[in-house]
């Protein structure tokens, strides 16, 4: 009974901060909930994020915003057709000691030694050096030189990305893409919210973001994540979902066959359900239902199918794909 009371009152701090966030965030990003949603969400279930939109959507202040509605530590990594992986994780210098005349290696750590990673643009650095990112976000640490460093924890990655520049730009590898829990594409404002936005930067107003979450709260809550029960049932959706997104299973449906060459992995699944998991939780319920991995399969699964030839020919998108699989189950 005591372990209850306090998931309950981990839970309600939990909603509470949520809110708090969303007060802070809002008082500089006018518009887009429910990317801001989903980003929440990837960060409390431990994930990462790829924002696609076009120029001028606020995606770079977005991720800044959020950092510093947080305590943690924030980096930006602007990336460019000539960084390299170094730039990224760090280096290893040679420093002599004075007094000895002696020589050593010492690693210098790159940018990624923080909290929140911000990957500013990153389809326009060569697949090289965006490898340099497949093992700190997976594991959470870097290796150089033979040693092992790991990152403090809580580690996320907000990467950004223009979907209509094609000059100097190299698309992501799919075990990048795979990475990522989420892939949240930024729409247009509507007209009263841009109006909003004309309003609030163009006049001598400033707001002042204050940090409201904890990095201890923050690691709480995700353990909190964790040990949300989740339903057979529940279970058994998502497998299914991911499952038959794949062509080469027997099962599949004839317009899987038809349109991919590739179905979502084993990865999906386990987002499907940890992204349910924390939406059940800001919406004040304490196990998800079937539902809440519908409302995830968009963001988790459309950077995870891979088109075929036919797909293309018909004018047929991973979105498409999705909503016809989530109705056809």
């Amino acid at each position: 009974m005591t372990e209850k009371n306090n998931l309950t009152k981990q839970a309600k701090k939990l909603h509470s901060s949520y809110n708090a966030l969303k007060s802070e965030v809002g008082k500089i990003i006018i518009g887009h909930e429910e990317i801001i949603e989903k980003i929440f969400i990837a960060l409390l279930s431990n994930g990462h994020c790829l924002l696609v939109g076009v120029p001028g959507l606020a995606k770079t202040l977005l991720v800044k915003t959020i950092a510093q509605s947080l305590d943690l530590k924030f980096s930006r990594i602007q990336f460019t057709p000539d960084l390299m992986p170094s730039d990224i994780i760090g280096t290893e210098v040679i420093e002599e000691n004075i007094s000895t005349g002696g020589k050593s290696f010492r690693f210098v750590r790159g940018p990624v030694f923080g909290n929140i990673i911000l990957a500013d643009e990153i389809n326009r650095t060569p697949p090289k050096t965006q490898s340099a990112l497949l093992e700190v976000m997976q594991e959470h640490r870097v290796t150089a030189g033979g040693t092992t460093h790991t990152l403090t924890e809580p580690f996320f990655v907000l990467a950004t990305q223009n979907p209509i520049e094609q000059e100097g730009t190299y698309p992501l590898p799919e075990a990048q893409l795979d990475r990522f829990m989420f892939n949240l594409w930024l729409g247009y404002p509507s007209f009263d919210e841009e109006k909003k936005i004309v309003h609030s930067t163009t006049g001598s107003k400033n707001q002042k973001i204050e940090a409201v979450v904890s990095q201890n709260d923050l690691l709480s809550f995700q353990k909190l994540i964790l040990e949300v029960p989740v339903a057979d049932a529940v279970v058994e959706y998502a497998v299914k979902l991911v499952s038959l997104s794949r062509p080469k299973i027997d099962t599949s449906p004839q317009f899987i066959k038809n349109w991919l060459n590739w179905g979502a992995g084993p990865r999906a699944t386990q987002n499907l359900i940890l992204g349910a998991k924390t939406r059940a939780l800001l919406d004040n319920r304490f196990t998800p239902d079937i539902d809440d991995i519908r409302q995830m399969a968009l963001p988790v699964m459309r950077h995870r199918l891979i088109l075929n030839f036919n797909a293309e020919a018909d004018g047929v998108s991973t979105e498409t794909v999705i909503k016809k699989l989530i109705e056809a189950i």
